[in-house]
């Protein structure tokens, strides 16, 4: 069993931390634990960036591709699942290196989860529908009406975490907010952890971005997509809405150009990136930054700058 303290690596897509993971998991003997909440779906390879097959057999990787697309991933399986595969690895006498862009499965780890009750399934399956039915604003008004304070802190353009708000508030009688305001229990002691977070300079991230959704064209994503829409699946899952994936479902269904469906996934892609630096800067600003300059730096160096 190893002592070796878990290694958490956050960062925005696209910025090179599963390189990063990678390189630290073969130096240290570590295990490479899943923290995307896109890389979990088993339909989602190509689209999502996850680890090659190649990287997968160079170290032990885990919660990548375990979860089909027709389900709805939660942070709450996540939790338990990241558990597991933490105190497996540690058995093993292999060191945990936690690696993604989802901050809240980060909090899930570090902070622990509200304790918010199963959600009644007719409740649940009542507010997707009409998350498909209202518009994002209409949604937000109804959620504005019933629940004005948690309303205030979400987005109008947020129909997913809206749906969420008004699910928890009519299926447990009370506000997210409330529930949130509870404490959880963490899966890992901060203090007994190395935490690290790429931070690239942002004009090398939206390129990074663009050059990486133009490879991911050429790698097969198209084909990826397309067998995923012969699912048929409802267009509110999570994997449905993952970065670029609903411009490839036009570009199958002949309603936009592959140059289109590029330039509008290479948008949303610099939009949701710039996104992720801002909630960062704000919620990991006691982790390590590690800059583009770093990232390009002497690996030996940079990993012994990390370790020590």
């Amino acid at each position: 069993m190893t002592s070796a303290p878990p290694i958490l690596i956050a960062g925005p897509t696209a910025s090179g931390k599963s390189g990063l993971a990678l390189l630290l998991a073969e130096a240290t003997g570590g295990t490479i634990i899943n923290a995307d909440s896109m890389q979990v779906y088993r339909e989602l390879r190509i689209i999502s960036a996850r680890p090659s097959e190649e990287d997968e057999r160079r170290s032990p990787h885990r919660l990548y591709g375990h979860v089909a697309a027709s389900e709805a991933y939660s942070a709450g399986r996540y939790a338990r699942e990241a558990a597991a595969a933490i105190e497996e690895a540690q058995q093993a006498g292999r060191r945990p290196i936690i690696v993604g862009g989802t901050g809240l499965y980060f909090k899930a780890l570090l902070e622990g989860l509200s304790p918010i009750p199963q959600i009644d399934p007719g409740v649940r399956d009542h507010w997707r529908a009409q998350a498909l039915a209202l518009t994002p604003a209409d949604l937000h008004a109804e959620l504005q009406r019933r629940d004005p304070d948690m309303a205030a802190r979400l987005r109008p353009s947020d129909p997913q975490r809206i749906t969420r708000a008004l699910e928890v508030l009519e299926s447990t009688g009370q506000s997210l907010l409330d529930w949130q305001q509870r404490p959880g229990e963490p899966v890992l002691n901060e203090s007994e952890t190395i935490r690290v977070v790429v931070m690239p300079d942002r004009e090398t991230l939206y390129q990074r971005c663009d050059t990486r959704f133009l490879a991911m064209l050429s790698a097969g994503a198209r084909a990826e997509i397309e067998a995923l829409a012969y699912q048929n699946l409802d267009p509110g899952l999570p994997a449905m809405r993952a970065l670029g994936v609903p411009q490839i479902v036009k570009l199958v269904h002949g309603e936009i150009s592959e140059a289109d469906a590029a330039a509008e996934a290479q948008q949303q892609t610099r939009q949701y990136a710039k996104r992720q630096l801002t909630w960062l800067r704000r919620n990991m600003f006691t982790w390590r930054h590690i800059s583009t300059q770093e990232m390009e730096s002497n690996s030996d160096h940079l990993l012994q700058n990390i370790l020590r």
